[in-house]
């Protein structure tokens, strides 16, 4: 089985770094209010290590989503595969659920390729292959096709595209 483009670290990364300070705006709703009940019964002096303790208390959040965001890109990274058979294509993914796709080529209906901002920087695309049958609304990942490989290199995306390609063509006499 094939791996991702190491460039597929950075965008599993800023999935979770989005996610936390998506997160984190609701964590604040509930620590500063608490926090400033705690400290309005300490008198006058004790004013500054309030803010210091806010800064801190920032500053290790901060931390936290940098390890948590690279725990998670290492393992989603090394969990990754996909696999070209004769007769399929073969996914595997997840870090506590393992999620197996097989898609037969002759499900395959379109290939796109998507290049983000971050993907062209780093150097690889988004391959989505869209099957026959496949219903994204129900599957519970909206907007992603049943044959979703994050990051491929750019020329290894258009190999693939081009044998898909050949392999539907064969199929349906185009």
């Amino acid at each position: 089985m094939e791996k991702l483009h190491p460039g597929a670290r950075w965008s599993f990364r800023m999935r979770v770094y989005l996610t936390m300070i998506f997160l984190s705006f609701f964590l604040v709703w509930f620590l500063i209010p608490i926090m400033s009940v705690l400290f309005s019964f300490i008198e006058g002096e004790s004013s500054g290590l309030f803010f210091s303790s806010i800064f801190l208390s920032i500053f290790v959040y901060l931390i936290f989503i940098i390890i948590i965001g690279e725990i998670y890109a290492r393992m989603a990274y090394n969990r990754w595969f996909y696999e070209f058979t004769p007769t399929n294509l073969k996914l595997e993914r997840g870090i506590i659920w393992k999620r197996y796709s097989n898609i037969p080529y002759e499900r395959v209906q379109n290939i796109d390729i998507h290049r983000g901002i971050l993907a062209r920087i780093l150097g690889f695309s988004t391959v989505d292959i869209q099957t026959a049958g496949f219903h994204m609304v129900s599957s519970g990942r909206r907007g992603m096709s049943e044959g979703h490989i994050p990051a491929l290199s750019i020329d290894n995306a258009e190999k693939i595209r081009e044998f898909l390609m050949k392999k539907i063509g064969r199929k349906q006499g185009l």
